[in-house]
């Protein structure tokens, strides 16, 4: 127990959870916050939809994530320098969209949430790199853990709390207040230690876009591992894409819905995450991924029942907890998992580009959901997702064999 309030208790411990709170709060600005804005202010809807758009920069990060790995700043090293840059960009173009006007000039309010998200991206690049760079490999779990949480309960803030406010202030003082919230960030930044990395980074543009690439490919098992890394969340990915229509159809209210999974949801995943951090620590990455992996696709089978037996609102807290907090628990060993794989004179580029593969298995698998939910019935849809752990389970008995660069200190 010692041993374990000694890895929590880290500085680099507090950077990640802190740092996650400023990766965090950008995102709802640019999306569900902002979205109520202009519906506030009448925008039609059709330039509301036209708005998501403005989250592209979220999916296509990792082509500029090699300018961060070549490129070093002047000034607190080569991650807090661009951690730096990004945070005070971020104030200034939230700041700027504080004072943009959605109805009179809707394209400046775009380019400005534009910039927001471009700045916000290229901060999770570099945050994820930090963070991949200063954690010790028996503390990637706890502060993959710790920066999910910070995340997390960021988005609360720019989300459900600039909502709640925005009742009772204009929304140029919400959007300001977020960007005060982003000097969270900028004190971390300041006190945090830069990562004791003693690599060069790539001499030339050239080399930062393609020795990432081949670094990777060159490994033993690279195409497992990919596989690996699309797959393993996918029974989590398919359960939870009809999980709204599904509650709804069998009698469910929105109200119901909004209070169990992102109230008691939200804090059953935190808890997860965290103690799946915790976890790792004791049983090791292989076990983690092993156990967790097991624990979340498991835990699709509350849905089962949650089909069978209709409208019963005990069931649906039960469904609802045990799947954020086996997923949380996934979530921490999976995060943990792609930091080791991360050779440190490329984190940034290679960070990016695996976790652009990771959000491309939501993008796709959520696709045929409806159709399997809509001819197969809800019981049936949710035994095929937690069938969907088998394929991921299958890929760790070759873990041991992939050739990666930090993660054969976590066993």
């Amino acid at each position: 127990m010692k041993s374990l309030l000694h890895v929590f208790a880290s500085r680099r411990m507090a950077a990640a959870l802190l740092l996650g709170f400023s990766s965090g709060i950008p995102l709802g600005l640019t999306g569900t916050t902002l979205q109520a804005w202009m519906t506030t202010e009448h925008v039609d809807l059709t330039v509301i939809g036209i708005f998501s758009l403005v989250g592209l920069p979220y999916t296509l990060k990792f082509l500029w994530a090699p300018l961060m790995d070549r490129y070093v700043p002047p000034f607190l090293g080569r991650r807090r320098g661009w951690i730096l840059v990004s945070q005070i960009a971020l104030i200034l173009a939230i700041s700027g969209m504080a004072f943009s006007q959605p109805v009179q000039a809707p394209a400046v309010l775009a380019i400005m949430a534009l910039l927001v998200a471009f700045f916000s991206s290229s901060q999770d690049i570099v945050v994820d790199a930090y963070r991949t760079e200063a954690l010790l490999p028996e503390e990637l779990g706890a502060g993959a853990g710790l920066y999910i949480m910070g995340y997390r309960l960021a988005m609360l803030v720019s989300g459900a709390l600039a909502l709640i406010l925005s009742d009772h202030l204009p929304w140029k003082t919400i959007y300001l207040l977020m960007a005060a919230m982003m000097l969270v960030g900028v004190i971390t930044t300041l006190w945090a230690p830069e990562p004791d990395v003693k690599v060069l980074p790539p001499k030339t543009l050239r080399d930062a876009l393609i020795l990432p690439l081949f670094e990777f490919f060159r490994r033993k098992g690279s195409f497992e591992i990919l596989g690996f890394i699309v797959i393993y969340k996918l029974d989590v990915v398919v359960a939870t894409a009809m999980m709204t229509p599904f509650f709804l159809q069998i009698g469910f209210s929105r109200t119901d819905i909004g209070a169990v999974t992102k109230g008691f949801g939200f804090v059953a995943t935190i808890v997860g995450t965290l103690l799946g951090g915790a976890l790792m620590t004791r049983i090791g990455m292989y076990r983690s991924l092993w156990i967790f992996g097991i624990f979340q696709g498991v835990s699709n089978l509350l849905f089962i029942v949650q089909a069978h037996v209709g409208h019963d609102y005990g069931v649906m807290v039960s469904t609802i907890a045990l799947e954020n907090l086996s997923s949380g628990m996934g979530t921490a060993a999976y995060s943990a998992f792609l930091m080791s794989l991360c050779d440190r004179r490329f984190t940034a580029t290679q960070y990016a580009l695996l976790t652009s593969l990771m959000a491309l298995t939501r993008v796709i698998a959520g696709v045929p959901t409806g159709w399997m939910a809509k001819n197969l019935g809800w019981e049936q849809y949710f035994m095929i997702s937690t069938l969907l752990m088998i394929p991921g389970l299958l890929f760790l008995f070759r873990f041991k064999t992939w050739s990666r660069p930090l993660a054969e200190q976590t066993e």
